[in-house]
């Protein structure tokens, strides 16, 4: 591995040169026992501290940090030097501004984001890197992106980014390196349980920040070797930290959009970025009658309400889509509700040892929790039926199982159940 030592600052302790980047490719191979509280009402979990795995590395009690610049992942690297780890930051560059027709301040992961990460890590004086990542980045999350959309879906990249990108990749890299650790600043807790002998994926103690949802992929061999330092803390408290350091982000705004489309505009991206036009198409009710003409199937999800462009005597909304025929069916919200759903590519956490698993589940980011009956199927896949019809249900989003606080699995929605 090249030398990963940090370019010391030559203007007033600011960084604001070049770093180095590390080719992805280069880079790439791949105690004692206490009770742990849950949320009210729940039994608590016995959890083992020590971490056999990691106390095998070269270094124990280290950590690479992924810092992307934002203030989470910055308090994150603090706390982990507080504690006593030896830490190496690093930013992972996905993609270059340009080649997306992005300016530079526009969205995270940007320029900006990667100055702001390097001032943080001199503050904090760790080595610190950039991780040239961009063509595993257009490989594995632009790629699939649009593909998804183009095939009728909604996809959610930020579970494949943390998937194949700060779950895989850097994890490869702290091994390489002798590390213990790959830190990260997501609001989630991981604690092991010494009677199941499994590490638990558990839901972050600030409920309004909780990211467990984007974290379901995480397997035994992940969650041995990640730490979430801000599990246990609320946003405000990391803020404070960060203002208390001195830290060039603390008030910097949290992301909301897709880093690569800052805008909401992703059709206007895929166009630009692939240079195609998606033809108009019609709409349809649910015989099949043209009722109307829209831009292009991609332009719309299920559920969608405005944008429509056309009116009715009630309110409609996208009930389905056929890309092979380029057409998008309208109906009453009514239309919009199923039973249940099928998802493909399923990870458990915690394996099934039943063929019918009492659970509660999301089917997006920041939806209520809902009950349900989980039903484990060949070829890493499930069913999901809900005790009651749920609303909008869109292949190509996560479904996220819970049993109370901790993440069972999840997996993408391939289809859905109309009734039982």
């Amino acid at each position: 591995m090249p030398d990963i030592s940090r370019k010391m600052p030559e203007n007033n302790g600011k960084i604001t040169g070049d770093y180095e980047e590390l080719p992805g490719n280069n880079g790439q191979s791949s105690g004692t026992c206490g009770e742990m509280p849950g949320s009210p009402g729940e039994t608590p979990v016995t959890d083992c501290r020590t971490n056999p795995a990691a106390e095998q590395s070269a270094r124990p009690k280290s950590a690479l940090i992924a810092m992307s610049g934002g203030v989470d992942s910055s308090v994150a690297a603090y706390i982990m030097k507080r504690d006593g780890y030896y830490c190496e930051g690093t930013t992972m560059r996905l993609y270059r501004n340009e080649d997306i027709g992005l300016g530079s301040f526009r969205t995270c992961c940007s320029q900006k984001d990667i100055e702001d990460a390097g001032e943080v890590a001199f503050r904090l004086d760790i080595p610190y890197e950039v991780l040239d990542l961009t063509v595993d980045f257009k490989k594995h999350i632009i790629d699939k992106f649009i593909r998804v959309y183009e095939a009728g879906g909604t996809p959610n990249p930020c579970i494949d980014c943390n998937r194949y990108m700060k779950f895989d990749m850097l994890l490869k890299v702290a091994e390489e390196r002798g590390l213990s650790y790959v830190v990260t600043g997501h609001y989630a807790r991981i604690q092991y349980d010494c009677e199941r002998g499994l590490y638990l994926l558990r839901k972050a103690a600030d409920p309004g920040k909780d990211q467990s949802y984007v974290l379901y992929m995480l397997g035994q061999e992940q969650l041995a070797r990640i730490k979430f330092p801000l599990g246990d803390i609320p946003k405000d408290e990391t803020r404070r930290i960060a203002a208390e350091q001195g830290f060039v982000n603390a008030e910097k705004h949290d992301s909301q959009d897709i880093c690569f489309v800052p805008d909401g505009d992703y059709v206007g991206f895929m166009e630009q970025y692939t240079g195609k036009t998606y033809p108009a198409g019609d709409f349809t009710d649910r015989d099949g009658n043209i009722v109307g003409h829209h831009r292009g199937a991609v332009h719309y999800t299920i559920g969608q309400r405005k944008g429509i462009g056309i009116s009715f005597n009630e309110p409609v909304y996208v009930t389905a889509k056929d890309m092979a025929k380029n057409t998008v069916s309208l109906g009453p919200e009514n239309e919009l509700y199923k039973r249940g759903l099928v998802a493909e590519d399923v990870n458990w956490i915690l394996p099934p040892d039943k063929s019918a698993i009492e659970v509660t589940a999301r089917t997006r980011y920041r939806q209520v929790e809902k009950k349900g009956t989980a039903y484990p199927l060949p070829g890493n896949r499930l069913k999901l039926i809900f005790d009651e019809p749920q609303r909008a249900i869109t292949v190509g989003q996560a479904v996220v199982l819970y049993d109370g606080d901790v993440v069972l699995g999840g997996g993408t929605i391939s289809g859905t159940v109309d009734g039982i």
